[in-house]
């Protein structure tokens, strides 16, 4: 079984001695190592949530931000997938743009531009509100990058 790379150094092209490059870890297989490594029901639900998003928005790109963080994309941030020990916390991008009929947003909602949903162990996720609002949100993306693109 190939080893899990460590999560505190985000993905990167070495060049060896030779001059050739290494194989680069990608942002895909760094979210797969943070799934595995953490081993608990963080990990099952950073799973879940993953799954959702590319559900409900098959062309997005996974990447991995400096702080070892997932994110995801499409014509800008959607969101993305924090853990701590007690929360997942998805923090949408544009989220205070955002509608949220079904009330998934449950942290920072004092801001004006983010806002997150805290995922707790015992938390059932609505998948279908889930999806809506990933959605919604990669729309708004790229309704943005339109009008910027025919300033």
């Amino acid at each position: 079984m190939k080893k899990a790379p460590s999560m505190t150094k985000a993905a990167s092209m070495k060049k060896s001695g030779s001059g050739q490059e290494a194989e680069q870890t990608s942002p895909s297989q760094l979210i797969d190592a943070r799934i595995e490594e953490l081993k608990d029901w963080r990990g099952e639900t950073l799973a879940r949530v993953r799954a959702l998003i590319r559900q409900a928005e098959p062309d997005v790109v996974e990447e991995w931000n400096w702080r070892g963080v997932p994110v995801w994309e499409r014509s800008g941030i959607i969101c993305t997938g924090e853990t701590y020990k007690t929360v997942v916390k998805l923090t949408f991008a544009r989220g205070a743009a955002l509608e949220d009929p079904s009330g998934l947003f449950n942290s920072s909602l004092e801001g004006n531009t983010r806002r997150a949903i805290d995922i707790h162990e015992s938390d059932k996720i609505d998948e279908e509100a889930l999806k809506a609002l990933v959605r919604a949100a990669a729309a708004l993306n790229m309704s943005a990058k339109a009008s910027r693109s025919k300033k």
